[in-house]
Formats: C-alpha cells, structure tokens, sequence
C-alpha cells in the first residue's frame, strides 16, 4: 500500500483546504473556469460518513453527506485506511489531495476494491476506516457491513476520488482497473 505521509496531510490541509484558499470551483467536483473562494473543512460533526457492500465480493461503496447548513469542502479523496495496516487504498485514476465541494445537503460517492479473497497475497483485517478529510478522525465499519463477513482482504487496495453518483464511482472504479 502507498504510505501518506503525515506531513503532506498537515501541508496540504493547510495549503489547500483553508477557508481563504483560491482555486477553481469544484462543484460537484468537476473544475469550471472560474475562480472563487472556496468554503472551509466540513466540519466532522456535519458530515455523514457511510459504507455497504459493493456488488463484487471485494468492493465496497462508501459515500459522505454534508448535514451542515452551508457548502464546505472535503478532500477529493477519501482516505481508506484497514485496521492494522500502515497506509491507505491508493487512488485511481491517480489523483492528487484537493479540495472537493460539498454543497448543503449533497451526497457522494466513491468505490473501494480490496483483494480477492481466493487471493495468496495480502492480509485479512477485520476493519477499515474512512475519512472524508485529513483532518478528520474518520469512521470505522466492520468486514460485514461492507459485505466481507470473513474479513476484509487487503492487498494494493484502491479508491476512487469523490464522485457525484454511486454509478459514476463504480464507472470510475471499472474503468481505472480495466
């Protein structure tokens, strides 16, 4: 698994995620033309973070709902950490940490593949934890309620950044491992 180190967290929570930060407007995460300022964190308390099985026996869906009353942001990818292990499920396509916004209210989505469970390779956790920002302490869900009753194998996992439907971070997912 790719190791995110903690500094680079720190740098680009700070760098990139503050409530002054400029970039483009990510919307629904697409990119417009425009710039704008961007809102700040969502704070953890406002966001609804969940995980279910996925249709394939190692993949889950995970998604996050922003209950608070305005627009914030949250990382464009979740970190997927599995209980035991040092790292997290790498990105595909590869995607840098960036700001993903979050308007009142809305949901989203991504896709997480772990290992085949006939696979020799890897390890079996019980766990794995997501957060919707760096800063965040995230939430753990147990191997059955992402639908892998006998634990969860680990083996080069990868996610999808945040996406605008369930549908589309399957695609992504599919598409990415081809």
């Amino acid at each position: 698994m790719r190791l995110r180190s903690a500094l680079a967290s720190a740098l680009t929570v700070a760098a990139v995620l503050t409530p002054t930060a400029t970039a483009a407007s990510a919307t629904s995460g697409a990119a417009s033309s425009r710039t704008a300022a961007l809102p700040g964190i969502c704070p953890e308390k406002t966001l609804d973070v969940r995980a279910s099985p996925g249709g394939q026996r190692n993949v889950a869906r995970i998604s996050v709902t922003n209950h608070g009353g305005r627009a914030c942001v949250v990382d464009r990818v979740p970190a997927i950490t599995f209980r035991g292990l040092d790292g997290s499920a790498e990105t595909v396509p590869p995607a840098e940490s960036g700001p993903y916004l979050l308007s009142r209210g809305e949901r989203a989505y991504a896709a997480v593949r772990t290992a085949d469970p006939a696979a020799a390779e890897g390890h079996v956790v019980g766990s794995l934890s997501v957060s919707a920002a760096p800063s965040h302490l995230g939430v753990t869900f147990g191997a059955a309620t992402v639908g892998m009753p006998r634990g969860i194998h680990v083996w080069v996992p990868v996610t999808t950044p945040w996406q605008e439907s369930r549908a589309a971070a399957d695609r992504a997912l599919a598409e990415a491992l081809g």
